[in-house]
């Protein structure tokens, strides 16, 4: 069960990381959009999983290769808004979620579009 604290954290870490997604696929030739969907803290806030979705699917590998070289200055940059709130900045692991994907997945073989035989 996460306790207010970690909360609280784990939402401003996806407020900023919304907004920080936002501003550079504004800025961005590529028209490729990255939402926060998710973001879990620790006990301690020593790590932070935060789950992204990407669009369009197949910049999704470049993407996220791109946000793990970059994981120490994303790690300086929320540092640098929670300096004032927290006392460690906590370790970031970026995840692919695709929970959509799954979901779409499952209407396409409910309307029969899919592999599914029918019965």
């Amino acid at each position: 069960m996460e306790s207010n604290r970690q909360r609280k954290v784990a939402q401003i870490i996806q407020e900023d990381f919304a907004e920080l997604f936002r501003k550079q696929s504004s800025e961005s030739k590529q028209s490729i959009l990255v939402s926060v969907s998710d973001v879990k803290v620790s006990a301690d806030l020593g790590i932070a999983k935060i789950y992204l979705s990407i669009f369009p699917q197949e910049f999704r590998s470049a993407v996220m290769k791109e946000i793990e070289e970059n994981k120490p200055q994303y790690r300086n940059f929320i540092g640098q808004k929670m300096a004032k709130q927290v006392r460690i900045i906590p370790q970031l692991n970026f995840y692919l979620d695709t929970a959509l994907d799954d979901v779409e997945k499952l209407e396409r073989e409910l309307r029969g579009e899919g592999d599914n035989p029918v019965l």
